[in-house]
Formats: structure tokens, C-alpha cells, sequence
């Protein structure tokens, strides 16, 4: 419960705090209507169990949504080498 608690406060650090540090919370920071959002839906909760975090499902960015699994392939063979 204790790793729970950190791992939200954490995140909420990282996100919201962070844009509202750089003076940008109106507009960053939260997921809420008008507001630009990159975000990554993961399948389990890494509160809970922190391997979960490779359970990456998709990610989207500026608007569009990308199959995780599909990007690890196209990459595969190429990270790490430049």
C-alpha cells in the first residue's frame, strides 16, 4: 500500500506539479477537455505492481495512437546501434 501511495504521488509530481511549476497547468499536466495530452494506457495497475509498467498497450502522441507492439518491432535490431 505504502509503494501505491508513492507511485501516484509520484506521477502526480511528474504531471501535474511539473506544468504547474512552468506556469502551464492550464493548459498540460491533467488529462480534462481543451488540454494537450500525450498519454500511455497500460494494461494492470503499476501502483500496485510495478512490472506492469511493461504492459504498454498504446501511446499516444500529439493526437495519435500507436501500438506499442508494432513500434518495438519496427525498432527492433536498431536501438542501441546509432
Amino acid at each position: 500500500m505504502q509503494f501505491e501511495y508513492a507511485f501516484v504521488k509520484a506521477v502526480h509530481i511528474a504531471t501535474a506539479n511539473g506544468a504547474q511549476f512552468i506556469g502551464e497547468l492550464d493548459r498540460i499536466g491533467t488529462l480534462a477537455v481543451g488540454k494537450a495530452a500525450d498519454i500511455v494506457v497500460i494494461r494492470g495497475n503499476p501502483a500496485a505492481n510495478i512490472i506492469d509498467t511493461e504492459k504498454v498497450e498504446i501511446v499516444c502522441k500529439d493526437g495519435i495512437g500507436y501500438d506499442s507492439a508494432k513500434l518495438i518491432e519496427s525498432v527492433k535490431g536498431l536501438v542501441g546501434l546509432r
